[in-house]
């Protein structure tokens, strides 16, 4: 086992079993090598085989183990950006075409879940992006604009409509994506393991690759138990890369994330406190983030990594922002914590790269893993099937460079999210 109370917390215990998977033993050949077994990986694995595709998935740990395993749960459209910003930055093609996959992409998830009955306490009433203060509203209603420009399905919430469907009046007001929703993260994961063996591909986990090479005019990928040769390999390990191009990681700067889920609330409790069961999270710049799940756990989290003197502090003001934003919610025990890491580049935005002719990855999802992987991973198998061609991805074909004074940046923002949980909470 992999997975610890402290790397996966409450997904771990509430998650269905994953499928029965082996280490990689012997040699094999196919036409997809796939390293990485989280929701880019596994997404890839499914739709190449639905294509008639032999995929074989080489995860180093276990299923979900990444960041797929430990998120809070929120399936979300577009990025942390505003949308207007994709255009800006990739140019009107990709920015557009970005825009477009990244705004369906929860239905693209919530699709596959209901195809292959996945068991993951999916919900589709929407997210709630809470503003506080004046500077928190005036963002909303700027990204408000730009979606209902583009025809989206999100509207601003005046603070007394946000306190309806939170239960708290501590926000300005909301942003409510009805495209959106929440899911128990580890098992949506498991379940696209089931869906893509079930379609005819193959998962290896306990099996890190430790090399790529080129053996003909085809790939190698080795692991300590055997290798697999393919025509391409993808490379969908993001912000946990180690091994053959770890430049992946490099290229990302690491911000923790915690969560901690309280026990089951008082069903009194439970009714006052986000009665429609949508996910949220807020404008600060040291965000929090919020849900329930199916039993009544109150899940919240927010940025800082439980581990030294982090873990006392981020508990504790958990505790006090709980009862500042809910004071009905009385005692409150935590039944589960855990953290993880999210990898942000320099812009917020993903990355599309060509290692070396055939082997490709998208990766840098900026704590929007759920759906982009979900549709990422479709993308990469369209491109290598032959569907669409390189010009043709939602992304710019771009080279991978090491993030800029990454090592400092990881301890300032570890460091600093407890310097402002230390202090106390904004609400």
């Amino acid at each position: 086992m992999s997975v610890r109370p402290t790397t996966h917390g409450l997904w771990e215990t509430t998650a269905p079993p994953a499928p029965v998977t082996a280490a990689l033993a012997g040699d094999v050949s196919c036409d997809v090598a796939i390293v990485g077994g989280g929701y880019t990986g596994l997404s890839c694995a499914l739709h190449l085989a639905k294509r008639g595709l032999k995929a074989v998935v080489l995860e180093a740990k276990s299923i979900g183990f990444g960041g797929a395993g430990r998120n809070v749960g929120l399936v979300n459209a577009g990025m942390w950006v505003m949308p207007d910003e994709l255009p800006r930055v990739l140019g009107d093609v990709h920015g557009d075409r970005l825009l477009n996959l990244l705004g369906n992409a929860p239905a693209a998830v919530f699709d596959i879940v209901e195809t292959y009955g996945i068991a993951c306490e999916l919900q589709k009433q929407g997210t709630l992006h809470c503003a506080l203060g004046d500077d928190g509203l005036n963002e909303l209603k700027q990204r408000a604009a730009q979606w209902r420009a583009r025809q989206a399905p999100v509207y601003l919430l005046s603070a007394e409509e946000t306190a309806q469907r939170i239960g708290t009046k501590a926000y300005a007001g909301s942003l409510l994506d009805l495209r959106a929703g929440t899911i128990q993260p580890m098992a949506y994961v498991r379940g696209l393991a089931y869906a893509a063996v079930k379609e005819g591909a193959t998962i290896h986990t306990d099996s890190p690759v430790t090399d790529v090479t080129a053996t003909g005019d085809r790939w190698t990928a080795r692991t300590a138990g055997g290798s697999v040769t393919a025509n391409w390999v993808v490379m969908a390990t993001d912000a946990y890369t180690q091994g053959p191009w770890e430049i992946i990681r490099k290229e990302q700067v690491h911000l923790p994330y915690f969560n901690l889920a309280t026990q089951p609330l008082p069903e009194d409790v439970r009714a006052s406190i986000l009665p429609g069961q949508e996910g949220c999270w807020d404008t600060e710049e040291v965000l929090s983030s919020f849900r329930m799940d199916a039993r009544g756990r109150l899940v919240f989290g927010s940025v800082g990594a439980l581990r030294g003197t982090g873990e006392a502090i981020h508990r504790g003001w958990a505790l006090r922002a709980l009862h500042k934003l809910f004071p009905q919610i009385g005692p409150v025990e935590f039944e589960a914590e855990w953290f993880g890491w999210i990898g942000m580049t320099d812009d917020n935005l993903p990355r599309f790269h060509k290692f070396a002719d055939r082997v490709v990855g998208i990766s840098g999802y900026n704590g929007r893993g759920i759906a982009p992987g979900t549709v990422m991973g479709r993308a990469l198998a369209e491109l290598i099937s032959g569907e669409k061609a390189e010009e043709d991805l939602p992304l710019p074909l771009t080279t991978p460079e090491a993030a800029k004074m990454r090592a400092l940046k990881e301890v300032f923002y570890e460091a600093g999210a407890q310097a402002v949980h230390l202090t106390g909470a904004r609400f």
